[in-house]
């Protein structure tokens, strides 16, 4: 995570507060003082809170989590659209309708009309549509996309929201919050930070310090993001090939049965060779009885 340096801060704009009479108490703590009837921000507060911000936002993308970028003012709403669609985040910058996160199974409803009018507008049958039918859809399909374009592929409420001026989205902040969904706030010094998760200190009026604040976000949730994608790719090649590993050993302990069934079968089919009988054992022959002996000569004595 890249931390976001003091002169960046300073060069942005940042440290600009509202005028003095225009300020919230509950602020004081992040101001460094007064310049010319406005108030100062303490930027070494606001690189502090704004690295805390990242570092959480960044793990809610590593989990697979979805940030929802919120800033619907004039100074923040080009900045919130790049930066969202740069990161792969849902994100709010035209109009926060009431009942988004509360009421969302309502606005899903109106999220698919939206994807509906798209596609019939992709395969041109809107202009098929009579006249009037047609502007009316035309109608309908821009209005959609004004409000609901940023959050046509958030299938659930985000795991957090990061918005630009608490004032002007009140009600978004609002809804998060009965959610208990976490808040990291961009927060200036006419605002009341209760209830942020998140607070980040710093000129919410300037466009170039709403893209500071915003792409510090942005970055850390697309290197998460990054990280997130990665090691799913990764879990998933290694489970298809555990996959494949099991279908090869069922295969082949398959294919040894099916040898071993067509060996047995094939000898139970082969035919049976007759056996011999066994031979006559022979009577052994008698010797024939030798004559007797003749009797030896007798020597003559008188010899």
């Amino acid at each position: 995570m890249a931390d976001v340096g003091i002169k960046e801060l300073l060069e942005a704009g940042v440290h600009f507060g509202h005028q003095t009479r225009r300020w919230n108490p509950k602020m004081r703590r992040f101001i460094h003082g007064e310049r010319g009837g406005i108030y100062i921000i303490d930027l070494l507060k606001t690189q502090k809170l704004l690295a805390d911000a990242q570092e959480f936002a960044g793990t809610v993308a590593h989990r697979g989590g979805v940030v929802l970028f919120v800033g619907t003012k004039k100074q923040a709403r080009d900045g919130i659209k790049e930066i969202a669609e740069s990161c792969g985040q849902p994100y709010v910058n035209h109009r926060w309708l009431g009942g988004l996160l509360t009421n969302f199974q309502t606005i899903s409803n109106r999220i698919k009309r939206l994807h509906d009018l798209e596609r019939y507008e992709a395969e041109g049958q809107l202009a098929l549509l009579p006249t009037r039918e047609r502007m009316a859809a035309q109608a309908d399909l821009e209005k959609l996309r004004a409000n609901l374009g940023g959050v046509k592929n958030m299938q659930r409420p985000p795991d957090a929201m990061f918005v630009i001026d608490l004032k002007v989205e009140e009600i978004a902040v609002k809804e998060a919050r009965r959610l208990r969904i976490p808040i990291i706030g961009m927060v200036d010094t006419n605002c009341d930070p209760d209830g942020i998760d998140y607070v980040v200190p710093g000129n919410d009026d300037s466009i170039r310090s709403c893209v500071a604040i915003t792409k510090a976000i942005g970055d850390v949730v697309a290197q998460g993001r990054g990280q997130f994608q990665a090691a799913e790719q990764a879990r998933q090649q290694a489970e298809a090939e555990e996959r494949a590993r099991r279908e090869a050993e069922l295969r082949a302990r398959k294919e040894a049965e099916e040898a071993a069934k067509a060996a047995a079968e094939q000898a139970a089919a082969a035919p049976t060779a007759p056996v011999a009988a066994p031979a006559a054992e022979a009577t052994p022959t008698p010797a024939p009885e030798s004559a007797p002996a003749a009797p030896a000569a007798q020597e003559n004595p008188n010899g």
